[in-house]
């Protein structure tokens, strides 16, 4: 098989910070065990044991997706990652998009370590959280003053208290299939099957979860992602009672879908107009695309901001930036934004590190990081094409999803969460996805594929080679299902 990979050169910069050298073929096996059709046995057993102690076994819901089994991990370097099994994986889930640097890179380890002989919690202000907020604030033009919180889910929901103190409004308008946290709040709209989306003109204000207090959908008002005359109208028709529009600026958890010329547009104009907040949720997009995250890739100022993800490279940390004029009713005192652990002064420490080196990649990220991703979002679709599988990938690149067309589906980007879900065939991806998994390929469950920067050339020529063997099983397997 010759299936040519973008031969990038690799940067001389960041191999020196990272210590790419380290993470060279010899981290392919591990104990004698290949990925030749990877077994979990030692996951499986410990997923029955942690069942009897943790309710589903995990920590986080959506981890039971995992088939055959959450997997429980040892140890990662670089875009490899290995489980306690011993099958190594070449790793494009990075911690749900966390791990922009990729796994342990040299120096933050050691910058989270300096900070822990120091002290891991003072419940007060250490010298770091000032410089950590300068950074953000000279990286991100939007960004006049910063809060920080342990994660987006807060940042979120701080988002919205802020958003209804400073407007005097309740309503928030956002997008369906955009999430922003697993509250009550940041999951309105979210994961509607097709009976549940109600009408075109305004979709119901659907909730996955059981147990939210009913009163927080009447809070919001749900519009269609890339319709900005569908917008338009909604907030003409609650005009006066919205105080902001929430959104990611790509929606990177339903499918991966960017926005449609004047869809951001649309939305800072009617802020403007309406006196309404512009709310970017950039945890997953924030520093992917650049040291000013997607909205000065795309060329937007929005009024508050939530970073996480790759703000901490893989600790627990988050934050809201915003105006300072946004942020004022924080400030005085107001509107009440509080945490034990916010500011933690080991997740500063590892925010600072990250921060420098984004800043530091200058304007080479993210086009070299970008290119990759669309690479192999083209060598996806020559094996997809050679094995007769109707994947569709889409995306800028650095991040992408997979959409797996189901029989009569039209080709082309899903559009918005309803395009994504009439089209996309999840038991068929599904399946894909294990064997992927088995062959030692490990992307998100949903399908979303994340690029980050310890990605070499090396990893990147040899996960073609695994994803074909993964193709070849699926177009084998699939017929008799």
């Amino acid at each position: 098989m010759n299936i040519p990979f973008l031969n990038l050169k690799t940067s001389r910069i960041y191999r020196k910070w990272i210590g790419w050298g380290r993470y060279g073929m010899g981290h392919r096996q591990q104990d004698g065990k290949s990925n030749m059709s990877a077994s979990f046995p030692t996951s499986k057993a410990l997923h029955e044991r942690a069942c009897r102690v943790i309710p589903g076994g995990v920590n986080s819901g959506i981890r039971k997706m995992e088939q055959p089994v959450p997997l429980y991990f040892s140890h990662g370097s670089g875009a490899r990652l290995w489980d306690e099994d011993g099958n190594e994986s070449i790793d494009f889930q990075t911690g749900q998009g966390a791990l922009l640097f990729g796994h342990a890179p040299a120096g933050l380890a050691e910058a989270i370590a300096r900070q822990a002989t120091k002290g891991t919690h003072f419940a007060a202000q250490t010298r770091l959280e000032i410089e950590v907020a300068e950074r953000l604030c000279e990286m991100i033009p939007s960004v006049e003053a910063v809060r920080m919180n342990n994660s987006a889910t807060e940042a979120a929901g701080a988002a919205f208290r802020l958003a209804r103190g400073h407007s005097g409004r309740s309503l928030i308008l956002k997008f369906e299939g955009h999430y922003h946290g697993w509250g009550d709040e940041g999951l309105v709209g979210f994961g509607a099957s097709p009976t549940q989306w109600g009408p075109d003109d305004e979709p119901a204000r659907f909730h996955p979860s059981e147990g939210v207090i009913s009163e927080v959908l009447n809070q919001f008002v749900v519009a269609r992602w890339n319709d900005p005359d569908h917008f338009r109208r909604l907030v003409k028709k609650y005009r006066g009672q919205l105080a902001a529009v929430a959104f990611e600026p790509v929606l990177c958890n339903t499918s991966c879908v960017e926005a449609v010329p004047g869809m951001i547009e649309a939305i800072r104009e009617c802020c403007d107009e309406e006196g309404m907040l512009m709310i970017a949720d950039e945890t997953i997009t924030g520093f992917r695309f650049g040291a000013s995250c997607a909205q000065g890739y795309y060329g937007f100022s929005p009024d508050l901001t939530i970073l996480g993800k790759a703000v901490g490279g893989g600790v627990p940390f988050a934050v809201l930036g915003g105006r300072r004029a946004a942020m004022a009713k924080i400030e005085s005192g107001r509107v009440i934004h509080a945490g034990t652990l916010n500011a933690n002064p080991l997740c500063l420490a590892a925010s600072a590190w990250c921060l420098d080196h984004i800043r530091a990649l200058g304007t080479s990220h993210p086009k070299e990081l970008q290119e990759q991703g669309r690479q192999l979002m083209r060598n996806l679709r020559q094996q997809a094409d050679r094995y007769q599988i109707p994947l569709w990938p889409q995306g800028p690149g650095q991040v992408f999803h997979t959409l797996m067309l189901k029989a009569g589906a039209s080709e082309g980007d899903a559009r918005d969460h309803r395009d994504y879900m009439l089209r996309h065939d999840a038991p068929r991806w599904a399946h894909l996805r294990r064997c992927l998994l088995e062959e030692g390929i490990r992307v998100v469950e949903r399908g979303l594929w994340f690029l980050s920067l310890a990605h070499r050339t090396v990893d990147l020529e040899e996960a073609v080679v695994r994803i074909d063997r993964a193709m070849k099983r699926h177009k084998g397997e699939w017929k008799s299902i």
